[in-house]
């Protein structure tokens, strides 16, 4: 080889696909630029290179911190060849022209990922200076580099230089510009990332002074809210493992929709509220139906627990999209069978209950990869001019510190009974009621009211879609009741308990009307308003 073959630069973290990558080159006559563990994989697999510290006549220092750092490199990326100034410049210096730049970076997002997580200098090392100024150098300059971000690029490179006997000029104008800007787009992912986790760690996953929002390749949805919208979901790159929506796999039925990822949003978040609550041997069923719960249960049992979710109100639940927090097995999917559903979500299927959910085309069956509880995390949400950013997670009541308010305490089954509720109501659009109840086996829903402008009109609507079933229920609602009418209804529909956070200037009423009708009520000292 000698220095008037065209020249590429690799410096790979990722080495998959490297070893052929580079041969190819070599076979059509490039000459090979690397450092490192780089150059280490090459010549162990019999490909002749020049070593990075060689060609700049710069040693590596502080254990490989600096190393492409050096105007030999970045002149030779960055030189135009239209500019005889530039050429003149580099021929000076003793520099050559670089054709080609190959760089995957330092895993700092994997190792960002990692459970439990590394220690702060470890991930620091893992912060890539070098590459990205590379990938930025060359991306720049596109016209005269062509720039690999992805062992997925490689293939087509060579079929490209083959074609055209090894030249870079075979690269088109076209197909480098789209190189350029992946290129660019991976900078950016990375610095987002490397970003994002540092200020989880230095600003104790508090809101973000600024908030930056990159995405993966976003897939095209049947529609949006409507059929005459255009809508697409874009999972997020600033995580180095799928999570949530974005971690799904679908077995049968059609695309997805747009509502349809608002309601299983709303079910996976029910689930993953629930998994804190449940216990191992407890089995936890959500119903969603326009973003609202319209049933939720926990029990011993998964069929009961189907069950009683869908008496809570099994009118909305008509083209609902049902969650489980454990495998679905055959007995249950005999059950749901018959009901007309949008979409199932759940971790895993019994194979029969796969097959027998499948059995109408369009069905959506869901398993998500790693349900796991919920936990405070910062979330976005887009409104004109700008976004709006909050702490949510699941609700965090400090149970030992409930304050009983009424003559008639609560016994602790009650509570845990108001523990479950408090999770099912934070995700009930507000202003909300809900009843709740408990069964043999576990704890139900029995009526909702959801996204009132009235709270005593929410009573109205979970009372009637209770019916019967309100008599002895636990009544819980989002936040305080401005007027004790709210107690005086719930007396009415045969309500044995209320829980609500308190604070109104009112709420001696609220507590004489629960005294004098009998009815015991606590005191949670927190708002749950969900818009």
């Amino acid at each position: 080889m000698t220095m008037n073959n065209p020249r590429a630069i690799l410096s790979v973290w990722n080495k998959e696909s490297l070893v052929p990558f580079a041969k190819s080159l070599v076979d059509l006559g490039w000459t090979i630029i690397s450092t490192g563990g780089t150059s280490r994989e090459l010549r162990n697999s019999g490909i002749e290179i020049i070593e990075l510290s060689e060609y700049t006549k710069h040693p590596e220092i502080f254990d490989g911190r600096v190393k492409t750092l050096h105007p030999a490199i970045h002149g030779g990326i960055l030189a135009r060849k239209s500019n005889t100034s530039d050429m003149s410049k580099l021929v000076e210096l003793g520099y050559s022209s670089i054709d080609l730049v190959c760089v995957n970076l330092y895993p700092f997002e994997e190792t960002s990922s990692r459970n439990p997580p590394v220690e702060e200098s470890e991930l620091i090392e893992m912060i890539d200076i070098g590459g990205p100024t590379m990938i930025r150098s060359a991306a720049k300059n596109f016209e005269d580099v062509i720039v690999l971000t992805n062992p997925n690029q490689y293939q087509n490179i060579i079929d490209d230089l083959t074609e055209h006997n090894g030249y870079p000029s075979g690269i088109t104008e076209e197909k480098r510009k789209k190189l350029a800007l992946e290129a660019f787009e991976r900078t950016s992912e990375y610095d987002l990332a490397i970003s994002t986790e540092l200020n989880r760690r230095f600003n104790n996953n508090q809101i973000p002074k600024k908030i930056k929002i990159s995405t993966k390749e976003g897939t095209r949805l049947r529609y949006g809210e409507n059929p005459h919208q255009p809508a697409s979901f874009y999972p997020d790159s600033s995580q180095y493992l799928e999570t949530g929506l974005a971690a799904i796999d679908q077995h049968s039925g059609k695309q997805l929709s747009f509502n349809n990822y608002l309601d299983l949003d709303g079910t996976l978040r029910i689930l993953r509220s629930l998994m804190i609550f449940c216990k191992e041997d407890r089995h936890g069923c959500v119903i969603v139906k326009h973003s609202n719960p319209s049933g939720v249960a926990v029990d011993a049992h998964q069929v009961k627990s189907w069950k009683n979710a869908l008496l809570s109100d099994p009118e909305s639940a008509f083209g609902c999209v049902i969650g489980f927090t454990h495998t679905v097995t055959k007995a249950t999917a005999e059950m749901i069978s018959e009901h007309f559903f949008e979409c199932i979500l759940a971790p895993d299927f019994e194979q029969d209950a796969l097959s027998l959910l499948s059995s109408k085309k369009n069905r959506r069956i869901i398993s998500i990869r790693e349900l796991k509880p919920r936990i405070d995390e910062v979330k976005f949400r887009q409104i004109e001019g700008g976004w709006l950013a909050q702490i949510q997670g699941p609700p965090s009541i400090e149970w030992d510190e409930v304050k009983s308010v009424t003559d008639n305490k609560m016994d602790e089954y009650e509570i845990e009974l108001a523990r479950f509720g408090i999770i099912v109501i934070s995700e009930v659009k507000s202003n909300a009621i809900i009843l709740v109840k408990k069964t043999d086996t576990g704890f139900t829903t029995v009526g909702i009211g959801p996204g009132q402008t009235s709270r005593i009109e929410a009573v109205k609507i979970a009372a009637r879609r209770a019916g019967k079933k309100s008599e002895k229920s636990m009544m819980i609602s989002d936040a305080f009741f401005p007027f004790k009418d709210a107690i005086d209804l719930a007396n009415e529909i045969g309500i044995s308990s209320i829980v609500q956070p308190g604070g109104s200037i009112r709420d001696q009423e609220s507590i004489d009307a629960a005294n004098e009708h009998g009815i015991s009520m606590i005191f949670t000292g927190k708002r749950l308003f969900l818009h």
